[in-house]
C-alpha cells in the first residue's frame, strides 16, 4: 500500500512539473514575441540600449541571456562577453575596451559580465588592488551618468543564488559531461571564496547604485522564475511601441525553364541516422 502511495505521489509530482514547464514555455513564448516588437522599435527609432548582467557564478546568467536573445537578430541584440584582457589592453585605460562595444543607433548591447569585473572577480582574485577597485567604484557612477546623458538607456541586473543552490549546480556540472565545460577554475575559486565575493559584491552594489543607473537584483534559485521576471522587467523598463508590420508579398516563383537539365554529378549526402 505504501509503495503504491509513493508511486502515486511520484506520478502527481511529474504531472505538476510538466504543467509548470508548459506554463513556463507559454509565458516565455509570449515574452519573446514582445522582444520581437521591441527589436522592431529599436531598429525603427534608432534607440541605443545597454543591458548589464552580473551575478554569482552559476546564478544562471548564460541561460537568461540565451532565452533573451534566441528569437531575435544578433545584429540588434548584440552579446558582448569579453575574454581576459590582452597585454596591450592591460596598458589601456580600464574602461577603454568596454567603450568600444557601446551601442550605435538601433542596437541593444548585452554585457555578459562588464566593467564590474574590476570590483568583483579582479578584486577578490587579486588581479587589481583594493585601492584600484575602490577608485573604480568612486568613478563609475559618473561614467554611467555620462552614458545615460548621451541618450543610451542603461539597465543593470545582478543575479543572486543561495550557497546551497550554487553548490547543487556546481556538482551537477561535475557529473554531467554536457555541462563540464561550464565549470572553470574561477568558478571553483568563487565557491571557496563565497564570503570574500559577498563583501565585494555588497560594496559594489552599494557604491554603484545611482538614480541614473540603479541595480536590479534578480533572485535566481529558480532559473525559470528568474528568466520570466527579468525579461518582463526589461520589457516594462523600455518605453517601446509596437511597429506595424507590413507583410511582404511572396510573389510568383519563376517557372522551370524548358532547357533546365538536372545535374546528376555524384554528391556526398549526409546519411540518415534518425
Amino acid at each position: 500500500m505504501d509503495a503504491e502511495h509513493d508511486r502515486s505521489l511520484q506520478v502527481r509530482e511529474r504531472g505538476n512539473e510538466e504543467t509548470g514547464s508548459h506554463k513556463y514555455e507559454e509565458e516565455m513564448a509570449r515574452l519573446q514575441i514582445e522582444l520581437s516588437h521591441l527589436q522592431a522599435w529599436v531598429k525603427t527609432s534608432g534607440a541605443r540600449i545597454v543591458i548589464i548582467f552580473e551575478g554569482r557564478d552559476a546564478a544562471g546568467k548564460g541561460g537568461l541571456i540565451k532565452r533573451l536573445t534566441e528569437r531575435v537578430s544578433p545584429r540588434v541584440f548584440r552579446v558582448v562577453a569579453l575574454p581576459a584582457p590582452t597585454d596591450r589592453e592591460k596598458t589601456q585605460m580600464y574602461m577603454q575596451r568596454y567603450v568600444a562595444h557601446l551601442p550605435a543607433g538601433g542596437e541593444i548591447v548585452i554585457f555578459d559580465r562588464s566593467w564590474y569585473n574590476r570590483p568583483g572577480v579582479e578584486r577578490v582574485m587579486g588581479f587589481c588592488s583594493v585601492k584600484q577597485a575602490r577608485r573604480f567604484l568612486e568613478l563609475v557612477p559618473r561614467f554611467e551618468a555620462a552614458i545615460v546623458e548621451s541618450g543610451v538607456m542603461l539597465l543593470k541586473y545582478f543575479l543572486t543564488v543561495s550557497e546551497e543552490e550554487q553548490e547543487r549546480r556546481f556538482r551537477r556540472r561535475i557529473r554531467d559531461p554536457r555541462r563540464q565545460w561550464k565549470l572553470s577554475p574561477m568558478d571553483l575559486e568563487s565557491y571557496r571564496r563565497w564570503w570574500d565575493y559577498s563583501r565585494a559584491y555588497d560594496e559594489m552594489i552599494r557604491m554603484s547604485d545611482s538614480p541614473q543607473a540603479p541595480w536590479w537584483i534578480v533572485p535566481s534559485d529558480s532559473k525559470k522564475r528568474a528568466r520570466v521576471n527579468c525579461i518582463s522587467h526589461i520589457l516594462k523598463s523600455i518605453p517601446y511601441e509596437r511597429i506595424k508590420y507590413d507583410k511582404p508579398e511572396l510573389g510568383k516563383r519563376q517557372k522551370r525553364p524548358d532547357d533546365f537539365v538536372d545535374d546528376n554529378t555524384a554528391r556526398n549526402i549526409v546519411p540518415n541516422v534518425y
